[in-house]
């Protein structure tokens, strides 16, 4: 009886022990060398990344006259900006340079639709010729 509850024990340590090990593989998308430095250096976006945040701060003016006036003053260079940033690069950026969570959407949100081709417009069509109405015999 004692030697069941011992290989009962041993036998339990033992599929404990596989399954914590088993879950502690690091994920391959967090492997060594996977960072966002070797990313952004394989992709060649880093310098896209530098010049976006040196854009950002160039146009500081321009987001805060967005945000207190409300009118759409943001420039077409400082969207691409923040286009660049938000899409490529780090999207929790701007929140880390003092913008909260909410007017980084605003702003990419704005940005994005700004950066969209207008639709096309549709084509006028003149209206049908009037039907001329037969004389019955």
């Amino acid at each position: 009886m004692a030697l069941k509850v011992m290989l009962l024990l041993l036998a339990t340590t033992s599929c404990m022990a596989c399954t914590t090990s088993a879950s502690s593989e690091v994920p391959q998308e967090l492997a060594a060398g996977y960072n966002l430095t070797a990313r952004l250096v394989a992709t060649g976006t880093i310098g896209n990344c530098l010049n976006a945040l040196t854009e950002i701060k160039s146009c500081t003016n321009e987001i805060v006259v967005f945000f207190t006036n409300g009118t759409a003053d943001i420039g077409a260079p400082c969207c691409k900006a923040i286009g660049i940033m938000t899409h490529q690069c780090w999207p929790a950026m701007l929140t880390a340079l003092g913008f909260t969570a909410d007017e980084c959407n605003i702003l990419r949100g704005y940005c994005d639709a700004s950066s969209a081709s207008p639709a096309p417009s549709p084509s006028v069509q003149p209206p049908p010729p009037p039907v001329k109405a037969r004389k019955t015999v």
